[in-house]
């Protein structure tokens, strides 16, 4: 296999880091911070590394393969978190490697787990620079789920093909323009989170890296009160709205920029979606309501808030929600599970992914009354073929299949059950906080072992390249094709 467009895509990437450390840079050295050293040093190392990479490929743009797609996708996400981590691990912070790779990890990859504490103290550069770790690394999920994923057959993303419409079988076929109103649609809805924030009484730089963390659904604060630290209603009700909008596929805003076509409420993950945390949110509300003394708005408000934010795998925290009962406690643990919608920021399982394999169990049953019965499973008004079937519930099982792997080898490490089994889930579903006082939303992920910070990084970087994309490249056939 050529590896040299490999080397030249990941160049490119790593030149982008070096850019964007320039920022914090820049926002450290204006407020006196010795931190701006720290990113600027990095950022010129980054830039020297990737431009070294860039100018070694003397060839035109080639046609990218399958398999170098796979090599370039797993080796991308890792080498942007290993140089997003350096700046992290030379600021005046005090992270050991470990640390600063799981906080670069957990930003990049949208997940919102964090090893730091003490924020309000923190520079402003580095808050910036989490910040922003997230917001590029959502808009890097929504294009590789949408421009790559549906080419390789990952999971059923093969769906997207006709979503996408215009593409090829080329698999970076017009990407350039994809990504073009891609940006263009991102941008807007962060510049739009931001100014809703900023007219609701945030800071500038709260409601600006509010916004980027919001609309990628990563979760990330500047407070360690997180979302919790803002006292207003209308503030939690409007994130309440943005992080939904992040949780649904992109392609359906490109949609509606450029064709003007609103099918949001045609999309059958929509309608699942929006069905399933509206039953979600009645049901606890009036649970929480019943069992506590909140009233029925302060009951409700902290449900859609805490509903959202983990079924769109947010993990922004205004409350413990783990005080408010096992029954609580449970229902969220098994929303990070699902997650939110193909083609968004979200992570999960995919809302699409559980409604086929819905169709697939309500034709199980039928077929048991009507054995002689012939039923046809549809998505969004298509026949589905039996290899798209069996690549979601493949997908499905191995999701499940590496939960439990992951909380084995978690719970070797020491951790408790609770702290074992919802930090293997909040790191395969890129949510964040878990349940248990060491992982919950009372707490961080400083207290664990280094062994279990590895692993969690691991898992991390596996949830958001769909689990898959990581066991074709450890299959011997892959490197000997």
């Amino acid at each position: 296999m050529k590896l040299q467009v490999v080397w030249y895509m990941l160049g490119i990437l790593i030149a982008i880091v070096g850019l964007a450390e320039m920022v914090p840079a820049i926002v450290d050295w204006r407020m006196g911070h010795e931190n701006a050293r720290d990113f600027f040093l990095n950022g010129i190392l980054c830039l020297f590394f990737g431009g070294s990479l860039v100018l070694s490929h003397r060839d035109g743009y080639p046609q990218i393969s399958a398999r170098q797609v796979f090599l370039m996708a797993l080796s991308g996400w890792a080498l942007v978190c290993i140089f997003s981590a350096m700046p992290l691990y030379m600021s005046d912070l005090g992270l050991s490697y470990v640390d600063a790779l799981f906080e670069a990890v957990s930003g990049v990859t949208t997940t919102g787990a964090t090893v730091l504490s003490d924020l309000e103290n923190v520079s402003h550069g580095v808050l910036l620079w989490r910040s922003m770790m997230q917001w590029a690394g959502g808009l890097g999920i929504v294009a590789f789920a949408v421009i790559m994923l549906p080419y390789l057959k990952v999971g059923g993303m093969q769906l997207f093909r006709s979503e996408s419409s215009g593409y090829s079988d080329k698999v970076m076929a017009r990407s350039a323009e994809f990504m073009d109103g891609l940006l263009k649609v991102y941008i807007a809805l962060t510049l739009l989170c931001a100014s809703a924030y900023y007219f609701l009484g945030m800071s500038g730089f709260d409601a600006f890296n509010h916004a980027m963390t919001t609309v990628s659904t990563g979760g990330f604060s500047t407070h360690d009160a997180s979302f919790g630290f803002f006292e207003s209603h209308a503030l939690q009700y409007v994130a309440v709205i943005f992080m939904i909008l992040g949780a649904l596929p992109f392609v359906l805003y490109l949609r509606l920029a450029y064709q003007g076509r609103f099918l949001f409420f045609r999309d059958e993950q929509i309608r699942a979606f929006v069905l399933a945390l509206c039953a979600v949110v009645f049901i606890l509300t009036l649970w929480l309501w019943a069992q506590t003394s909140y009233t029925l708005e302060e009951s409700f408000r902290m449900i859609v808030f805490s509903a959202s934010s983990i079924m769109s795998t947010t993990g922004y925290t205004v409350s413990d929600y783990t005080v408010w009962g096992g029954f609580t406690t449970l229902a969220f643990l098994l929303m990070m599970y699902v997650g939110g919608c193909a083609g968004s920021t979200s992570g999960g399982m995919k809302v699409m992914r559980m409604v086929i394999s819905g169709k697939v169990v309500a034709r199980q049953f039928k077929t048991l009354l009507y054995p002689n019965g012939v039923f046809v499973l549809n998505y969004q008004g298509r026949r589905l073929d039996q290899y798209t079937v069996l690549t979601v519930m493949g997908f499905l099982s191995l999701y499940v299949g590496a939960n439990v792997f992951v909380t084995v080898l978690l719970a070797l490490t020491g951790l408790d059950f609770d702290t074992a089994v919802s930090a293997a889930a909040a790191a395969l579903a890129n949510v964040g906080p878990g349940i248990g006082k060491m992982v919950g939303p009372a707490g961080n992920y400083d207290g664990l072992p280094d062994l279990a910070k590895w692993i969690l990084c691991f898992a991390m970087l596996a949830g958001r390249l769909e689990i898959l994309t990581i066991m074709v490249l450890l299959s011997p056939s892959y490197w000997r094709a």
